[in-house]
């Protein structure tokens, strides 16, 4: 849903520098597979994506960017832990969730420090990127706004499964991968989430 640069500008220096020496641990830590050319193709392959997930749970391009080097670093450290037949997308979208909410939680803890606004002020808003005439500009700065709030409205959990699902196209299996639950459940925090947003944008409620 975050527009974002391309996956490019992205520079993978951590990972890159972390695949230079062999995983701390594993069975399969030494092995041929567990390579630099191994992670350069994952990242290669699923950076941008793993970056726009970033932009949406974090609301910060830049904040995104780090974290997503810190995914691909930990990616690279827990490379033993994916099978040869498994699914790296729902694997590295689970990865990405764990650091987006450490990332979160060290933002609160130094607001915390730093202010004495109540925990619901302390998440940060998106910039808006501008684009086109004033008039359209005002109009999707309404538009985004109105859907960032709804989003807003939304339990972390769901906000993100709603994500995986609607913006990353992530099939049910995936996101249960992903979020370590059933499917049965994410069906079901998918439809209250999509509840919750269309009462927010005013359009009555599930269909």
């Amino acid at each position: 849903m975050t527009s974002i640069p391309d996956a490019s500008l992205i520079a993978p220096a951590r990972a890159l520098a972390a695949a230079d020496a062999p995983p701390a641990e594993g069975p399969r830590a030494g092995s041929p597979e567990v390579t630099r050319s191994t992670l350069e193709a994952l990242y290669a392959a699923h950076a941008h994506q793993i970056h726009r997930f970033l932009c949406d749970l974090l609301g910060d391009p830049v904040a995104a960017r780090d974290a997503t080097q810190e995914t691909f670093v930990r990616a690279f450290q827990r490379l033993h832990t994916l099978e040869a037949e498994g699914r790296p997308v729902p694997w590295l979208f689970g990865i990405a969730r764990h650091v987006s909410m450490e990332v979160k939680r060290a933002r609160r803890r130094r607001r915390q420090v730093l202010t004495d606004d109540p925990p619901e002020a302390w998440e940060e808003r998106p910039a808006d990127a501008s684009s086109g005439s004033p008039e359209e500009d005002v109009l999707g700065r309404e538009a985004l706004g109105l859907v960032q709030g709804a989003l807003g409205k939304l339990s972390e959990d769901r906000r993100t499964v709603l994500l995986l699902r609607l913006d990353h196209d992530l099939c049910y299996e995936d996101i249960a991968r992903t979020m370590g639950w059933s499917v049965p459940k994410v069906k079901i925090e998918i439809h209250r989430a999509r509840q919750i947003l269309r009462a927010e944008l005013g359009e009555g409620g599930a269909r």
